[in-house]
């Protein structure tokens, strides 16, 4: 429901990794900003993978949104929502760091960092749902 706080959260996340295709650079070289979108078009299938993680992750969020009446599954798909991005994360300091032509000027964009806060964001979200899971037990065992 969108009342509930981790709602709030698994939406951010959701728009958070869908936007990093969109309006976020990974990275400058000299003479273009290459963003995850970019990344489709690349010959190695680890630069492929990159914009299809974020689009995974962002599935994912937004689908634990529907799953509110399973809260156990809600959970479960945060946790592995959380593991996607570190999986990302992982795969683009491994890309940043043996960028070609690192010997020339390259910077490093903010979409570099965006699945740091997606996990963050979805850490908060089960935080929420394990905080409302708790609350439905004790009222169960007070019945």
């Amino acid at each position: 429901m969108i009342q509930r706080i981790q709602t709030v959260y698994l939406l951010l996340t959701s728009i958070v990794s869908v936007g990093i295709i969109f309006v976020f650079n990974l990275w400058k070289s000299t003479d273009k900003s290459i963003f995850a979108l970019d990344l489709l078009n690349s010959d190695t299938s680890l630069l492929k993978a990159i914009p299809v993680l974020f689009l995974i992750s962002a599935t994912l969020a937004f689908v634990a949104i529907f799953l509110f009446k399973n809260r156990k599954l809600q959970f479960v798909i945060g946790r592995l929502t959380i593991l996607i991005n570190l999986i990302l994360l992982g795969l683009l300091m491994y890309v940043s760091l043996t960028l070609p032509g690192e010997a020339a000027v390259s910077e490093k964009g903010i979409g570099m960092f965006v699945p740091i806060l997606a996990v963050l964001l979805l850490v908060l979200a089960n935080k929420a749902i394990k905080k409302d899971e708790d609350l439905v037990k004790s009222a169960d065992r007070l019945r």
